[in-house]
């Protein structure tokens, strides 16, 4: 089996490279090998050549603010280019597995949503990803959307890489609190992939669209709290008293795009369809902070 997988040096697609090898032939591009997906043709044209049975899109335009600036970049990556491959993996009889996001929602609320959930994006970033979903849905191709949230890597930077660093330097951080959500790792992302692939191409009436995050809510001020309450029990060079981590709302931190408050999704569906068990949130960013201290 070929296995096509695009944006294989970012924080998923580097995980994605490991999961994938066990399960057949991987191709592994990034967007100096061909597999840019702003350049639609020329992306195509490696699709076709490759002529994959699974297609797994990693590659994405993430610059959440940036894109409030660059709309037309964030459609062509986020949107064209994801119907562009659906269309081809229909042409082919391949899976397409994409990645999309909680900012397809308005964050209302305090509930989890489920897949059927009305979206209603804040941002261009958001627009763009719930563009390119309906472009899959729409190919008639056979497919896995995994809408996740909060994603981390112990390679690359993240979050609790830039509390630890901060928390080092100064002796007062303020951190929103009223954003809640679920931090995902990449490397649980990686696994589910591998998981959902095999499982879809014997039942391929499990494609559709999941949720796929780690178990549990927490705030950006708690996940801050805890990253750092970690590290400092491994002693590491923490300057920040725990005191001194301060909540703060989101008004207090504007930025070009809008925000979700609720970032929880239901996972209900992806357990009971594929049986598999999400560990709670703690546990990787956990093993995360044990790999990179």
């Amino acid at each position: 089996m070929k296995i096509l997988l695009l944006g294989k040096n970012g924080q998923v697609g580097w995980e994605l490279q490991r999961a994938l090898a066990p399960l057949g032939e991987l191709f592994a591009l990034d967007r100096h090998d061909g597999g840019d997906l702003a350049d639609g043709q020329g992306l195509l044209a490696k699709v076709k050549a490759i002529a994959p049975q699974v297609i797994v899109n990693a590659a994405a335009y993430t610059a959440v603010d940036k894109a409030e600036s660059e709309p037309e970049m964030a459609q062509q990556i986020n949107a064209t280019a994801p119907g562009l491959l659906a269309q081809e993996a229909k042409a082919l009889g391949a899976l397409l597995i994409h990645y999309s996001t909680d900012y397809v929602f308005d964050g209302s609320g305090e509930e989890a949503r489920s897949e059927e959930a009305l979206s209603a994006p804040l941002s261009v970033y958001g627009a763009s990803k719930l563009a390119g979903e309906d472009a899959i849905r729409a190919s008639g191709c056979q497919h896995l959307i995994l809408r996740t949230s909060w994603v981390y890597a112990a390679r690359g930077g993240n979050f609790a890489k830039t509390m630890l660093r901060l928390a080092a330097e100064r002796e007062q951080l303020k951190v929103i609190s009223d954003q809640i959500g679920a931090p995902t790792g990449a490397d649980l992302l990686a696994d589910l992939t591998a998981h959902m692939l095999r499982a879809t191409l014997t039942r391929p009436t499990l494609s559709g669209t999941y949720h796929a995050v780690a178990s549990g809510e927490t705030s950006w001020h708690a996940y801050a709290q805890h990253v750092i309450e970690f590290a400092r029990a491994k002693g590491a060079p923490i300057k920040v008293r725990p005191e001194q981590i301060l909540p703060i709302p989101t008004s207090d931190y504007p930025t070009p795009a809008q925000r979700p408050l609720n970032s929880r999704l239901s996972t209900n569906k992806l357990q009971t369809a594929f049986g598999l068990t999400l560990p709670a949130w703690a546990v990787g960013v956990e093993r995360m902070l044990t790999e990179i201290l």
